[in-house]
């Protein structure tokens, strides 16, 4: 028998329509439109470099499609998977993240001056402690809610679980990843309804850590002495956001054509991941590349809105944690490949190759989809859950308006 859905005020059995009960469609198109673009613009970034590297124009591309299968099956899976029953196994996962990540320390493959994966380039582990970062943090706010004010119940420990996953990722290496947790967890931390003070107090911390790093990191001072005298005259700016500079100013309006750009064939870095975004601006042009924003920017709006329709303050948090990481991401990679921050390594989600991202990501949308399946149903969780968190909500956005907890009254008294 299948399980039961509400169609029309009547009860109805039907497993197929179980399935896709709740799924955000336009989510869900906005994803299949991204992984395709990124298809097609990897294989174009990549043919040259992955024959001369591994004797086949079409490795690169073809490795990245059996990562999308395995990445599509995990997310199906996740969308089924009730996000509640993450707070049973979130510990497990979290152990075994950092076991992989010390794992990258004691193998110590080394790669472009950095260890960062396990076996032969590939499997990056910081690209899953991201995602396993957020659940993670998602869950522990969620239970400790009602201590978030208590210094030591709360910052305290919110600082060694963020220093723990951040140091461990800055070990490698990974300075992008490492500041990419430790945002993740201060927005994370604000959602959930941390005091102005103790935000305040974050802030001038994570200004104080990022002083320090660069300080004594030498790859850390490069990149922003780089991105200084890049600010000052882009002539001056490191040779990758020259080359950079040099595919976009080259793709003008329209592009050059797919295909057809020529500055991932004279010497622009990492051309199939880091600088694909600058592969897009040259042969798609502004207009290929305003197109590739709005698509994230519309995945970015479905999962706020997925995360505002929650039926409890865990889904907020999942889907706005899951959401802004991938946001970040985008918005890193592309600031970078235009000058606007200082050189990090992020992957463009959905379009750079490298599977371990490819993976990660879909998974969170997985995750995601799982919220708004729940969101489809009657609230779980008591109100005056959502009463503090809505409070929060409505002071930040400075509404005025108890818009969720009207919802979730409205949504039982239908019930």
């Amino acid at each position: 028998m299948g399980t039961r859905t509400f169609v029309n005020d009547r009860l109805s059995f039907s497993p197929a329509k179980n399935l896709t009960r709740g799924v955000d469609i336009p989510l869900l198109l906005t994803m299949v439109a991204l992984v395709v673009f990124g298809l097609i613009m990897l294989y174009s970034a990549s043919f040259d470099f992955s024959f001369n590297e591994y004797g086949s124009s079409t490795y690169m591309f073809l490795r990245q499609v059996r990562w999308l299968g395995l990445g599509i099956v995990l997310a199906f899976v996740l969308s089924l998977f009730d996000y509640h029953h993450w707070r049973k196994v979130v510990l497990l996962a979290m152990l075994l993240t950092i076991g992989l990540l010390v794992s990258v320390l004691i193998i110590n493959e080394s790669r472009l001056g950095a260890s960062r994966t396990l076996f032969e380039g590939s499997y990056q582990p910081s690209e899953l402690a991201k995602l396993v970062a957020v659940i993670y943090l998602a869950v522990w706010l969620y239970a400790k809610r009602q201590f978030l004010h208590d210094i030591s119940l709360g910052l305290i420990p919110l600082g060694v679980i963020l220093g723990i996953i951040g140091g461990l990722i800055y070990l490698q290496p990974d300075l992008s990843a490492a500041g990419t947790v430790l945002i993740l967890g201060g927005l994370l931390f604000f959602l959930a309804g941390a005091d102005i003070k103790q935000i305040i107090f974050l802030l001038i911390l994570a200004i104080v850590m990022a002083w320090v790093v660069v300080q004594f990191s030498a790859t850390g001072q490069d990149r922003v002495n780089s991105f200084l005298a890049g600010l000052q005259d882009p002539t001056r700016a490191s040779y990758h956001v020259q080359r950079s500079f040099e595919a976009i100013i080259k793709g003008s309006v329209f592009g050059v054509g797919l295909g057809q750009a020529d500055t991932k064939l004279t010497g622009l870095p990492f051309a199939p991941t880091d600088s694909i975004f600058a592969v897009v601006a040259e042969e798609l042009g502004l207009f290929g590349s305003v197109l590739l924003m709005c698509l994230y920017t519309v995945l970015i709006w479905r999962g706020l809105v997925i995360a505002r329709r929650a039926p409890d303050m865990l889904g907020t948090l999942l889907a706005s944690g899951i959401t802004f990481w991938i946001g970040i991401e985008a918005l890193i990679n592309m600031a970078v490949m235009v000058g606007l921050m200082p050189f990090a390594g992020n992957a463009l989600p959905f379009v750079s190759a490298g599977g371990s991202n490819l993976v990660s990501t879909i998974c969170g949308i997985g995750i995601i989809l799982n919220v708004s399946r729940q969101g489809s149903e009657s609230a779980k969780m008591e109100e005056n859950d959502w009463r503090s968190f809505g409070a929060v909500i409505d002071l930040r956005r400075g509404n005025g308006r108890r818009s969720v907890s009207r919802a979730r009254r409205s949504q039982r008294a239908n019930g």
